[in-house]
């Protein structure tokens, strides 16, 4: 699953580490949502989502998605 973490929290001058803070994740959850190495559970989505105010579909998108 692609995903546009890492840009908007750059965005707001956020560290990993103050995203994670912010979820109440580890840093390196936060790192490995970011390169794609870990796909967040629904409701981790749904709390990144309402952190940033923007739909999940704006954040997430299928890896297989055509466009």
């Amino acid at each position: 699953m692609k995903n546009r973490l890492k840009v908007l929290r750059a965005e707001r001058d956020w560290s990993q580490g103050d995203l994670a803070d912010r979820l109440e994740v580890s840093r390196q959850s936060v790192n490995a949502i970011e390169t794609g190495r870990y796909d967040p559970s629904l409701p981790l989505a749904f709390k990144i989502a309402e952190l940033f105010e923007i739909a999940i579909e704006d954040i997430f998108t299928s890896s297989s998605k055509t466009v």
